[in-house]
């Protein structure tokens, strides 16, 4: 004589407008089941301890720095693996440009999992909490707030997925590092500092993922940013150089005509003269 089906309890669903989040701890009796899943996505972030989420062809087993994404309608079975799992998730009804962002690849039968390395995993969890504290906030914007948060995660979810190429951290951290001080020292005995990698090892590394060496990408991203500031101030030209980290104006001007075609000044009464 075979034992009954245990008959498994159906867990709340959550009401969710944009999106749902939140942050805990919980021990080896923590699980959660819902049959059909919810009409939202799911994405489950392992903080410490380790977790267990069901796919139809087995389990997942997360540990810290592994993230999950579930889609609507697909069942929800999991729960702590071990002695704890801490977690943080979000519930949420995903903009229409955010497609490219949820093509995550899947195990144990359509559980979409990224594995992020370390300085990457504090921007994701630094973005999931911001995004939580916002879904309950009572600002008016407080919903759009958690929203932006959320879509600061993806992104750096993103940067971590195969599907698209995986970003190495150390490039990451120098792309950061210039874009937060493009008139400091950026040569590329500074870039290696910063990616703790050799001069050498930084630029085939660089040239290999981005198409083009750090001094190159440097020059681009204060050529860029010199432009914005033409178009959205009045400021002199020898000051602009000097806040995107030329010294020489003449040798700013030269460079700056030779990316955009036009001298800072002619660029500058491009922008400013009315079509027509």
């Amino acid at each position: 004589m075979t034992d009954p089906p245990v008959l498994r309890r159906e867990a709340p669903h959550p009401h969710v407008v944009r999106v749902v989040a939140g942050e805990f701890t919980d021990g080896p009796e923590y699980a959660t089941w819902r049959e059909h899943g919810t009409s939202d996505w799911l994405l489950i972030y392992t903080v410490g301890g380790s977790g267990r989420v069901a796919g139809t062809a087995g389990d997942v087993i997360t540990v810290a720095g592994d993230a999950v994404l579930m889609r609507p309608q697909q069942r929800h079975d999991y729960g702590t693996f071990a002695r704890s799992w801490s977690l943080a998730f979000a519930h949420f009804h995903p903009r229409t440009e955010w497609a490219p962002l949820l093509d995550w690849p899947g195990q144990a039968g359509g559980v979409g999992i990224l594995h992020v390395p370390g300085e990457v995993r504090h921007r994701v969890l630094g973005a999931l909490r911001s995004c939580a504290r916002s879904s309950i906030g009572s600002l008016a914007q407080s919903e759009l707030f958690a929203v932006n948060a959320l879509e600061s995660a993806l992104l750096w979810l993103d940067t971590q997925n195969p599907l698209r190429g995986r970003m190495d951290e150390r490039l990451l951290r120098v792309m950061e590092h210039i874009g937060t001080d493009l008139a400091g020292d950026l040569d590329i005995n500074a870039l290696a500092r910063v990616a703790t990698l050799s001069p050498s090892r930084l630029t085939h590394l660089f040239t290999a993922t981005l198409g083009i060496p750090p001094q190159r990408y440097v020059e681009r991203e204060r050529l860029t940013r010199a432009a914005q500031l033409l178009d959205s101030t009045d400021r002199a030209v020898s000051e602009i150089a000097r806040d995107v980290g030329w010294a020489d104006p003449l040798y700013f001007s030269r460079r700056f005509s030779h990316l955009h075609g036009l001298s800072p000044t002619a660029y500058r009464r491009r922008s400013a003269t009315p079509p027509g």
